[in-house]
C-alpha cells in the first residue's frame, strides 16, 4: 500500500518551483542602507533641481508676448444672426480693432479659442470614421458617425460624424493700420498640423482629381463647401488633409481650449514679427456659440523654448521642489529631536 502511494506521488507533477536563482528569488540585488545622510541628500537634491527648473520655466513663460481678444461679444449682430440655423447661407462680417503696445518679435502664432465647448463628450469623441479618413471606401452606416452618416436620399456624408460636422469655420484676417494706410498681414495656413496627421492618419481617396474622388458624396449639413473645396487657393490643402480640418479633428480634453489657426509669415516689414501699433481683425462670422453659452477668442502669441504661455509646468516644479526641501528640513528637525532624547536616556 505504501509503495503504491509513493509511486503515485512520483507520477504527480510537483507544485514546487524549480530550484533556480530566478524562481527562488536569489538573484543578486542592490539593497541600499538608508542613512540620514543619504535620505537628506536625496530630498535636498530633488528640491534644488525642481526649484531651479520651476524658476526657469516661469521666467521663460513670462517672456511670452500674448494678446487675447473676445470677439463673440463684439460681433453681437452676427451672433444673433447665427442663432437661427436657417441663416447659415447668409454671410456676416465684423471688425475688431486693437493695439499692440509692444513689438511681438520672432515667430507669431494666431490661435482661435473656444469656451464652454465640450469636445470631450464620449459620443462626440467617437463620432468619426477613421477608415473613411484614411481614404478607404467603407460603409459608414457601420461606424459611430450617426446621425451624421447619410442624407435621406442615401447620399453618404464626407466626412461623416459630429466632430467633422461642427468644424470651426470662421475666417479671420489681420490688418496693420500704419498711418493712413492699411496693410494686410501675410498669414500661413499650411504647415500648422502634426506631421503624423498629415502623412499617416489621414489620406485622400486615390483618384486623378479630388472632385472625382469624392463623387457620390455630399458635404456635412453645417458645411458651406464640400471637402474637396476647403482651400480654393491651394489644391494640395484640400480634402481630408486640409490643415484646418486636421487641427479640428484632434479633439481637446477640456471645454476651454485653443487651436492653432495661422502663423505670421515673416516677410517684408513683418520679418522680425509684429511691430507695435494699431491692428484690425476682419472676421467672417460663421461658427455659432450663443446656443451653448460659449465664447470665441482670437489669440496672438509668441513662443519660447518651453512652448507657449502656460505657467502650469513651472508652478508644478516649484511646488514639488518646495515640498521636497521642506520635507528635508522636517526630517532634520525630527532627527535632532530623537538624537537629543537618545543622548538623555544614555546619561
Amino acid at each position: 500500500m505504501k509503495n503504491r502511494k509513493s509511486q503515485e506521488a512520483q507520477t504527480l507533477p510537483s507544485r514546487c518551483p524549480d530550484n533556480s536563482a530566478f524562481k527562488q528569488q536569489k538573484l543578486p540585488a542592490w539593497k541600499p542602507k538608508l542613512t540620514i545622510t543619504t535620505v537628506l541628500s536625496s530630498f535636498f537634491v530633488t528640491g534644488v533641481f525642481c526649484l531651479s527648473a520651476g524658476v526657469c520655466l516661469i521666467l521663460s513663460t513670462n517672456s511670452v508676448r500674448e494678446i487675447q481678444i473676445n470677439y463673440s461679444d463684439k460681433c453681437s449682430d452676427c451672433s444673433k444672426l447665427r442663432e437661427n440655423s436657417s441663416n447659415w447661407n447668409n454671410e456676416c462680417y465684423c471688425s475688431v480693432d486693437f493695439m499692440l503696445k509692444e513689438d511681438m518679435l520672432g515667430d507669431v502664432f494666431m490661435y482661435y479659442g473656444l469656451q464652454n465647448f465640450y469636445q470631450n463628450h464620449r459620443r462626440y469623441v467617437i463620432s468619426r470614421s477613421d477608415a473613411q479618413l484614411l481614404g478607404r471606401d467603407v460603409d459608414i452606416q457601420k461606424s459611430y458617425c450617426a446621425p451624421f452618416t447619410t442624407y435621406q436620399n442615401g447620399t453618404p456624408m464626407a466626412p461623416c460624424g459630429a466632430i467633422a460636422n461642427s468644424i470651426f469655420n470662421d475666417t479671420i484676417d489681420l490688418f496693420y493700420n500704419l498711418n493712413s494706410s492699411v496693410i494686410q498681414v501675410p498669414l500661413l495656413k499650411t504647415g500648422n498640423s502634426w506631421w503624423t496627421d498629415k502623412n499617416v492618419k489621414f489620406r485622400n481617396p486615390k483618384s486623378y482629381n479630388l472632385s472625382s474622388a469624392f463623387a457620390g458624396t455630399a458635404r456635412p449639413p453645417y458645411w458651406q463647401k464640400p471637402v474637396y473645396m476647403l482651400d480654393e487657393e491651394d489644391e494640395g490643402n484640400n480634402g481630408y488633409i486640409n490643415d484646418d480640418f486636421l487641427i479640428w479633428m484632434r479633439v481637446s480634453a477640456f471645454s476651454t481650449f485653443r487651436n492653432l489657426y495661422r502663423r505670421v509669415s515673416r516677410t517684408n516689414q513683418f520679418a522680425d514679427g509684429l511691430p507695435a501699433g494699431n491692428y484690425t481683425f476682419h472676421i467672417s462670422y460663421n461658427f455659432p456659440v450663443s446656443k451653448f453659452k460659449g465664447k470665441k477668442h482670437v489669440i496672438l502669441s509668441t513662443v519660447v523654448w518651453s512652448g507657449g504661455s502656460n505657467p502650469f509646468l513651472g508652478i508644478a516644479y516649484t511646488v514639488c521642489g518646495t515640498a521636497a526641501t521642506l520635507t528635508g528640513f522636517v526630517i532634520i528637525a525630527i532627527h535632532l529631536q530623537l538624537r537629543k532624547k537618545k543622548t538623555f536616556i544614555q546619561k
